[in-house]
């Protein structure tokens, strides 16, 4: 049976908190988020669960969105079309990131503000990430595009930053001669 997460709205004061490391291994209930997590982005991203559910659309979410100030991120990444591939980072940190930076074309969104918001946000367009596996396992992944965007947005949130946050309110939007845009 598959039960809505209750993801937290952009005014609720957890969302700006500066998380703290996440103790391993992690406890069943937190594993257990984990997996509902998981699941609710692979549905968000698919059109007839999207409508049965009536959810918004999402690729990644970090714990201090349900309330858990602890730094965990789960991104479910549709690398093509029908195809997900599950990124689960405990304690994640930026390791190296390229200097070509990229925006997202269409803006950037979240699932806890729900509203349109307009503008570019600079983001680096290739990332190193390294962290723990829920097992506790040291892991690594070097993401490009939209997955190092993802990755800077879920990673954001863990320090209490939403993505508005980046956009320069003097110029929020760039031309493809300044920023490549995808």
């Amino acid at each position: 049976m598959f039960k809505k997460l209750n993801i937290l709205d952009e005014k609720d004061p957890h969302l700006r908190r500066i998380s703290k490391d996440a103790s391993l291994p992690l406890s069943k209930e937190y594993k257990d988020i984990i997996k509902q997590i998981i699941t609710e982005l692979t549905y968000s991203q698919i059109e007839e669960y999207e409508k049965k559910y009536e959810l918004r659309p999402g690729m990644g979410l970090a714990f201090p969105q349900l309330g858990i100030n602890e730094r965990i991120i789960v991104i479910v990444h549709e690398y093509e079309e029908g195809k997900f591939k599950n990124y689960v980072f405990i304690n994640p940190k930026i390791t190296s990131y390229s200097d070509e930076m990229l925006a997202a074309e269409a803006g950037e969104g979240c699932l806890s503000v729900n509203r349109d918001v307009e503008g570019h946000i600079k983001r680096h367009a290739r990332v190193t990430v390294e962290g723990y596996d829920e097992d506790g396992n040291k892991i690594k992944v070097r993401a490009r595009e939209e997955l190092s965007i993802a990755f800077q947005h879920e990673i954001d949130h863990l320090n209490g930053i939403l993505f508005y946050d980046r956009i320069d309110k003097n110029k929020p939007f760039f031309s493809e001669d300044e920023i490549r845009l995808i």
